[in-house]
């Protein structure tokens, strides 16, 4: 139970009204879709910017055809700036690991391929709570999570087009029509199985595929 109210906590905000200090730290996950990975933690009480992007390859100035290509080493990864006075990476790590599939190598959801496969970039000094929250996530599931911890990586930031794109009420073409890029980002995610499959593996503690 206690772990729930935390999740929901976390999810929904309970920090209070006033001004506080900040002390801003970054997390670098690859979760698949970059575009999800922003859409769920912007919902983050103390999340203060979330930038998509490329890291972990062998090539530099990567785009996104490059990347989904595949050749570069890169993944889709999201750049996560928190308050660490208002939630902890370790929190963010355990939102974060209960967002995607961990048990699958192979990419994420309908997301298939080495760009779309997950994995935690850690600094030196966030490498012991990066394996903790592997650790963690795999006693809960009772399996063996295939999501490493790799070295922290330089972060490329993907093309402006894809900032902030659940959020962006400009108009792209789909083979529904004109939609807006937030209208589009909601079907895709709908017909990629992405809520549906997390609801499958952690139940009630998936905090944004349940909301």
């Amino acid at each position: 139970m206690f772990r729930h109210i935390l999740i929901l906590a976390l999810v929904l905000g309970t920090a209070a009204s006033g001004a506080v200090a900040q002390r801003i730290e970054t997390a670098l996950v690859a979760g698949g879709c970059f575009w999800c990975v922003e859409s769920d933690f912007r919902r983050v009480e103390g999340v203060t910017d979330v930038i998509v992007g490329y890291a972990g390859g062998h090539t530099e100035d990567p785009t996104y055809n490059a990347v989904t290509r595949g050749g570069t080493g890169h993944l889709e990864v999201a750049q996560i700036s928190f308050d660490a006075e208002q939630v902890s990476y370790a929190q963010i790590l355990h939102l974060f690991m209960r967002s995607i599939d961990p048990l699958d190598d192979g990419g994420q959801f309908c997301d298939r391929g080495e760009s779309y496969t997950t994995a935690i970039f850690a600094t030196p000094e966030q490498q012991a709570e990066a394996r903790a929250a592997v650790e963690r996530a795999s006693t809960e599931l009772g399996q063996p999570v295939v999501t490493p911890v790799r070295d922290i990586a330089r972060f490329w930031p993907a093309e402006e087009y894809h900032q902030g794109y659940p959020f962006s009420s400009e108009l792209v073409l789909t083979r529904f029509g004109p939609l807006t890029r937030a209208q589009a980002y909601r079907r895709y995610r709908a017909a990629c199985g992405r809520d549906e499959r997390v609801r499958a593996i952690w139940g009630d503690d998936a905090p944004f595929a349940n909301r």
